[in-house]
């Protein structure tokens, strides 16, 4: 994939390259100069390489007792961090969780995170995730460290080997997201890689809808010292679902390798994933009603015939480190993405919240995606009297083009009832229909680079019962828009930032860690538009400064080895925008997000497993520039929402083991003004795995219910920034697969 890169603009003379330059001979001598004189205190330890995700030496962070989470993650360029020496809340949820709660896409993973509830983005169909409260699309998820690289709307399992949520503000840490979301927490996702032990697994299912599912799992190690790896993976998922009509059709498939040395690392993804909808739930639009509407059947289906969703992705990832002595390292990273997708879509809009009367209109929309992205980076030991340091430099380099195309006939509109559905099969565009570019052919509409370097200390001290980390990013932002159809450029946007950081650790005792942060998440300035609704805007064209939210945060981590326990308070202040009393358009408010987050996870006692949590959420518009909404909550976010799952090992059968997982979260708000009020709701998910020996080959069966009571709910109100549009959620689904290992 490196070769697809334009290198002489990829790796630009910038400071930070200087900065590397100057900086490299200082940190090996240095090195050297403490080695010989302290190699007591110097000296690395002995590292047993394993392969990893990441090619880093220490490999990935191993698991906590009960195997559901690890005991830490990434922490953007200061690496794999465990848990109890960042000052920063890292959650990273494993594959053996994936497998045992058979989870089909990122979403359901998170669906165990008390701090994250999964809602849908505008439109379409595309993940998206209310993070403490804000919202992160799955557009902004990055794969191995790098934003963007795998599937804009739908993330399989089968692609990931972990789910990292670095929980909170990052753009010094992992910097800008390419949309700029991301304010209260960022994703990463952790690929497979070929285990010790050569693995050859082949799981076929089914579920709810009669939905077919076959998937492959092969993995070997070879060479000198089983230094080279590679893992295949592939799935095919085909049918319907428990909702009525809807039918998916998934086709994945991805390969990783890696090869190591005694001091350098690599390792290399690529896949495809082909993923499409037919005639889907779409979302429902109360923006026309005074009130909330009852929740339909869970299994009912408002989606007009011949709607569908279609995208495909091809992706790969490149990764390696080097270590110039045993006190400093430095590394690479690299990929690109190249994604199409189709749609033709029929959102209702409601009229009568009480009948369900509404009306649909036909939407189609075709976009190709072309992303690359990567990192440079050196990271350095040294130590100055009795403190220890960790030193850290890297460039980061984004760039992505969009060719997009639409057309919409919002004045040939068809009437529907959300209780009881006219289908109407999607009409041919009118006359009157409005669109841009050719849906066959879609031109280019959209630039995005972002270039960023960043530097950064973690100082020891007291015999590692202090740790202090401070560091700085300089970002620049650079978007350019071009009218659909004929590429013509119609906007442009650059500007730059330093975003700093800083937080501490103290462990008054080995199983306790208290931290504290300040960082920052930065989003791009918008351009002042010259309508405000139907109100001139008096800076029209204007180009504002990027957004800069800041967040405050103290918390408070427990390790008894077997259970652990956390407790978090924070506080974020995101800018709002908005035209004021003298048509001036800025950034003249703020969402103040205020929270505690508790979780626990481990194991109470041996075979008896617990992951979840508690968050309390207040979130709420300040300074709106409306008497109506000044203190009024934000659209989506409820007071409080939590999980908690436990899985018990069954001692009287052997390999048999049940779960169970009970979500739920308060009510919320549909409308800016706090007039439209969604109920808060609760679900239980339960579960049954058993291994077993057939004809000398391991097989597990797995079989899992979502949805027990088969409750109708609103699973989700928004996932697109001012809209507060509802999604029903999925009626009882029941799933059923079995594993064998040859």
């Amino acid at each position: 994939m490196a070769a697809h890169l334009n290198l002489p603009a990829f790796i630009k003379p910038t400071l930070l390259v200087c900065a590397l330059q100057a900086a490299l001979p200082f940190l090996i001598s240095t090195a050297h100069a403490q080695t010989t004189q302290a190699p007591t205190t110097t000296q690395l330890e002995a590292i047993t390489v394993t392969s990893s995700a990441d090619a880093s030496a220490e490999g990935l962070s191993k698991a906590y007792a009960g195997g559901q989470v690890a005991r830490g993650g990434r922490a953007g360029i200061l690496g794999t961090q465990d848990n109890m020496d960042t000052p920063f809340s890292i959650t990273s949820y494993t594959n053996e969780l994936i497998q045992n709660q058979q989870a089909r896409s990122v979403g359901d993973v998170l669906q165990n995170d008390p701090s994250i509830r999964v809602a849908r983005g505008f439109g379409n169909f595309q993940e998206s995730y209310f993070v403490r409260g804000f919202l992160l699309s799955s557009d902004n998820i990055a794969y191995n460290g790098l934003y963007s690289l795998l599937p804009r709307q739908y993330i399989s399992s089968e692609l990931f080997e972990r789910v990292e949520v670095l929980h909170g503000a990052s753009t010094f840490l992992t910097g800008i997201t390419p949309s700029g979301d991301g304010i209260g927490g960022t994703i990463n996702l952790l690929p497979k890689r070929a285990g010790n032990d050569p693995l050859t697994q082949v799981t076929a299912g089914t579920a709810s809808g009669s939905q077919a599912y076959v998937a492959a799992d092969l993995s070997r190690r070879f060479g000198p010292n089983d230094s080279t790896g590679i893992r295949i993976n592939a799935a095919h998922r085909d049918g319907g679902t428990g909702v009525s009509r809807e039918n998916v059709n998934l086709n994945v498939v991805s390969v990783g390798v890696d090869w190591r040395s005694s001091n350098a690392r690599l390792s290399a993804d690529i896949g495809h994933q082909n993923h499409r909808l037919n005639e889907t739930r779409t979302n429902v639009d109360v923006s026309g009603v005074t009130s909330v509407p009852r929740t339909p059947d869970a299994s009912s289906n408002w989606a007009q015939p011949g709607s569908y969703s279609d995208e495909r992705d091809t992706f790969g990832t490149v990764r390696g480190e080097y270590d110039i002595n045993s006190n400093v390292t430095t590394w690479f990273a690299a990929g690109m993405r190249r994604g199409k997708e189709a749609n033709s879509l029929g959102n209702i809009r409601l009229s009568d919240a009480l009948s369900g009367a509404g009306t649909t209109y036909r939407f189609d929309n075709t976009a190709i995606e072309t992303v690359k992205a990567g990192e440079l980076g050196i990271r350095g030991k040294l130590v100055t009297g009795s403190v220890k340091h960790t030193l850290v430099a890297s460039y980061a380099y984004f760039d992505s083009e969009r060719k997009n195309a639409y057309t919409y006939d919002a004045g040939n509109t068809q009437n529907t009832n959300l209780y009881n559905p006219v289908l109407t099969t999607l009409p041919a565009f009118s006359a009157g229909a409005i669109g841009g570019g050719s849906l066959a052919n879609p031109t280019l509409t959209a630039k995005n680079q972002l270039t960023s370097y960043a530097i950064g200390d973690t100082m020891s001290f007291l015999d590692d019962k202090v740790l202090l980390t401070v560091g700085a990013r300089h970002q620049t932002v650079d978007t350019r828009g071009y009218a659909y159809g004929s590429a013509i450029q119609t906007s442009a946007y650059k500007a730059s930032r330093v975003s700093p950081a800083a937080g501490i650790v103290y462990k008054p005792a080995k199983e306790v860690s208290i931290y504290a942060n300040y960082i920052e998440s930065l989003s791009p300035g918008k351009v002042a538009p010259t309508l405000d609704g139907t109100r001139p805007v008096a800076n029209a064209g204007e180009i504002l400064s990027p957004y800069v939210a800041k967040q405050k945060e103290v918390g408070v981590k427990y390790d008894g080895g077997r259970l652990g326990a956390s407790a978090v308070v924070f506080t974020t202040d995101k800018p709002r925008v908005f035209t004021n009393a003298a048509g001036i358009y800025g950034a003249q408010g703020t969402d103040n997000h205020k929270g505690l987050e508790l979780t626990a996870f481990g194991e109470i006692t041996r075979g008896l497993k617990i992951l979840g949590g508690v968050t309390f959420l207040d979130a709420k518009q300040e300074s709106s520039g409306s008497a109506t909404t000044d203190g009024k909550r934000v659209i989506g976010v409820p007071k409080v929402q939590g999980s908690l799952g436990a899985e018990w090992d069954v001692a009287s059968v052997q390999g048999f083991s049940v779960n169970g997982r009970v979500t739920a979260t308060g009510s919320s708000y549909a409308d800016a003004v706090n007039t439209l009020k969604v109920p808060g709701w609760a679900r239980l998910d339960i579960g049954a795995r058993y291994l077993t020996e057939v004809q000398g080959k391991l097989v597990t069966f797995r079989a899992r219910v979502d949805n027990v009571t088969d409750r109708n709910y609103w699973a989700s109100v928004g996932g697109s920034e001012g809209s507060g549009y509802l999604v029903l959620g999925n009626p009882r689904t029941f799933s059923l697969t079995a594993s064998v290992d040859f």
